[in-house]
């Protein structure tokens, strides 16, 4: 993990450049042609390099996911500057898990960027989105998968997959495998994300015909999830289905073991980390959670990402930074389809985007400004995630 105060200094440093640019009006992410080249996709040249803002929570409770997005970029960004053309100059700043703080984030990256990628959780995209939306600067949101975050405006893009598209496949999977017929709902009701991860559930299981024992609600800052654990275990259910962030997960998975409670846990995104496995050790052995990515996927692209990152990292990547480096990608074909870094171009060039192969496969961005593209459904097993049978 890069250390943060340097993170910052460089994003400083970054930062100051751009602006330099900006006061010359060499820019041109505002629109004065600068960042337009010559040729189409692969022959695009491009003679300034893009420039390209990130807000991700590098500190505070979402950390852990913002870092993993900071090394895809990085990656990616290192990966795209190779190949020629087209060059990004990638600035990333922490939003601290605090959506006061990603408005200002986005306010500092809104007057330089071509384009913002991030924030990291929904409830900070909710409030700081609309300041690139004002300002007419595409936005690609690579982890916030509550509903109604490319509602917020027509250059508002989104490469996760929503709650919405992976957990009605995660229950069905985990009813047939488990056979599950009555089940106790957990989760947080102070997040956008969990309480949108919450509400696919309850309408998938409803659908379905699952009954639903008790439905219990936590904070996202709580660690003690015993008194509810022992509520949920009362109730008998065949399985707990959780939308909960990772900082809730680990204590929950753990807490449930440790009180004998050993029916199949099903878990929304938040879940989906593997520090879920770090932390809780032998506790989160056959936890379920849907995903947009899995590092068990074949395909040439995604080992080369795998072998990449791991030689760049000293470890295996996660979906969150796998969705990050898609994204850049992604970001790179639309800028090589108008051959252009000027910010309407880019939200033109998205909006062409059709079976790109990348990371997390074959991506379309849909009408709405959402990708396409599919699921997986896994199981944790011997401290990995491994797709459930």
């Amino acid at each position: 993990m890069k250390n943060v105060t340097m993170a910052v200094a460089l994003t400083g440093a970054l930062a100051l450049t751009l602006t330099a640019c900006g006061d010359d009006g060499g820019s041109g992410s505002g629109g004065d042609g600068a960042l337009v080249g010559e040729g189409t996709g692969a022959d695009c040249t491009i003679e300034e390099a893009i420039p390209v803002g990130a807000a991700l929570s590098l500190t505070g409770a979402a950390a852990s996911y913002g870092a993993s997005q900071q090394k895809g970029l990085e990656l990616a960004a290192e990966e795209l500057n190779e190949v020629g053309g087209v060059t990004y100059d990638l600035t990333i700043e922490d939003d601290q898990t605090d959506a006061r703080q990603g408005i200002s984030v986005f306010e500092t990256l809104t007057a330089d960027s071509s384009i913002i990628i991030g924030p990291t959780l929904s409830n900070t995209a909710f409030q700081a989105q609309p300041v690139a939306q004002e300002a007419s600067v595409p936005v690609m949101a690579i982890s916030n998968t509550a509903a109604g975050i490319t509602e917020q405006g027509n250059y508002i893009f989104r490469n996760a997959l929503t709650e919405a598209q992976v957990i009605p496949q995660t229950v069905r999977a985990a009813v047939e495998a488990y056979d599950l017929e009555s089940v106790v709902v957990m989760y947080s009701n102070d997040d956008a994300f969990t309480e949108d991860g919450y509400k696919v559930f309850a309408e998938t299981l409803e659908e379905d015909g699952i009954d639903v024992a008790a439905t219990l609600t936590f904070s996202k800052a709580d660690t003690d999830f015993r008194a509810l654990l022992t509520e949920a275990a009362n109730a008998e259910p065949d399985a707990i289905m959780v939308s909960g962030l990772i900082e809730a997960a680990i204590p929950l998975v753990t807490q449930a073991r440790e009180l004998g409670l050993d029916v199949p846990i099903v878990g929304g995104n938040g879940f989906n980390n593997p520090q879920l496995m770090a932390d809780a050790g032998e506790a989160a052995e056959g936890v379920v959670v849907g995903a947009a990515w899995n590092s068990a996927s074949e395909g040439e692209l995604n080992n080369a990402f795998k072998a990449d990152f791991e030689e760049e990292y000293g470890h295996g990547p996660d979906q969150f930074a796998a969705q990050a480096h898609a994204a850049m990608h992604i970001i790179d074909e639309a800028v090589r389809a108008n051959c252009s870094g000027e910010r309407d171009d880019i939200q033109d060039g998205l909006g062409q985007i059709n079976e790109l192969d990348t990371v997390l496969g074959p991506i379309t961005i849909n009408s709405d400004r959402d990708a396409e593209h599919e699921a997986v459904v896994q199981v944790i097993q011997d401290g990995q995630f491994a797709v459930l049978d």
